[in-house]
């Protein structure tokens, strides 16, 4: 479904808009692009040796995951069966984890507070990342049931 989203008009990347389209509430695009632009803004000032698109892009593939847990249902029981992650689906889970921390936190303005959580991500850290090892690990304890993810009659 990326074909239908347009670059952004600053940095002239889908994931900017993307990005830029998952902070935005109500449908206020301007007030979520001002944010964006500003945390771009700040990260900077913070990183000077790289873009900050580059920190956006590398902090994104950090979160991103590559195994996650799937319920199956089999003979009565339930089982939680790890799987690969589509990678459109790892964007998706990696935007959202990020945008989730970033909410959780308060006192600051949104485009610090999604400044700090980028670089916190960028670094290997932070609350995203930390999601994404609680997600890796979940697949990791659960990797003896990996066999009934290749069930071909249902």
């Amino acid at each position: 479904m990326d074909y239908l989203l347009k670059p952004d008009p600053k940095y002239n990347d889908k994931l900017v808009s993307r990005l830029t389209n998952s902070i935005m509430k109500e449908g206020k695009k301007s007030t979520a692009q001002r944010a964006l632009y500003k945390a771009m803004s700040v990260m900077e000032k913070k990183i000077t040796d790289v873009g900050p698109l580059e920190v956006l892009l590398k902090a994104i593939d950090n979160v991103k995951p590559i195994m996650e847990v799937k319920s199956k249902r089999i003979g009565g029981a339930t089982y939680q069966v790890p799987t690969q992650v589509p990678t459109d689906r790892q964007l998706s889970l990696a935007i959202r984890w990020i945008l989730e921390s970033v909410r959780k936190k308060k006192g600051k303005p949104l485009h610090v507070r999604l400044s700090d959580e980028l670089l916190a991500a960028y670094k290997g850290e932070g609350d995203a990342m930390l999601t994404r090892q609680n997600v890796h690990k979940m697949a990791e304890a659960n990797k003896a049931f990996a066999h009934f993810g290749f069930r071909r009659d249902r």
